[in-house]
């Protein structure tokens, strides 16, 4: 910032004495700027020191200015380190509510895998009741067949018997009828 000012300050004093040779003809007569002898010494001094009062009243003016223009970058700067700090709050606070939200989030999930978790024991335990029943219903149809299959080998030594007793008895009629044929 000084360096700034300093470098106005310079720049603002080779204006000021460009304005000053620029005027000076109008503040001297042009007969006495022309000709040293005409010139009489007090007016030449009363003269120099309206310009330097002049130039040290434009220097009071410019220290005036350069001082307010540092107040001012002062005062920018501080406007700009709340704004900063302002910033920074905000972004801290959204940064809080992102965590919070992603903790919110995680926190769902984990509720989510644990009801996913809960609901895949009880399908787990559903299908092996499933099985379970099937197991026992194959038990029973399996019981049912071999309760069929004692059955039907009943009914085949019956069926058997009654075709062994068929033979004998059909053996025996047609030997009576064959006897009864040859005796006759």
């Amino acid at each position: 910032e000084k360096d700034m000012a300093m470098a106005l300050r310079k720049e603002e004093l080779f204006t000021i004495g460009e304005y000053v040779q620029e005027h000076l003809k109008e503040w001297l007569p042009e007969q006495s700027y022309r000709t040293k002898e005409s010139i009489y010494p007090i007016e030449l001094g009363e003269r120099m020191v309206r310009v330097e009062e002049e130039l040290k009243n434009q220097r009071e003016l410019m220290k005036q200015g350069f001082d307010q223009i540092d107040k001012r970058i002062e005062q920018m700067q501080l406007n700009m380190d709340k704004r900063f700090e302002q910033v920074d709050k905000r972004i801290e606070q959204i940064q809080t509510n992102m965590d919070q939200r992603f903790e919110q989030i995680d926190k769902r999930i984990e509720q989510i895998q644990t009801d996913m978790d809960q609901r895949f024991e009880q399908v787990d335990k559903r299908i092996e009741q499933i099985q379970t029943n099937m197991d026992q219903r194959f038990e029973q149809v399996d019981k049912q067949f071999d309760n069929i299959n004692t059955r039907l080998e009943s009914i085949e030594t019956k069926m058997f018997q009654f075709m062994v007793w068929s033979t004998g008895f059909t053996a025996t009629v047609a030997g009576i009828v064959i006897a009864v044929i040859k005796f006759t």
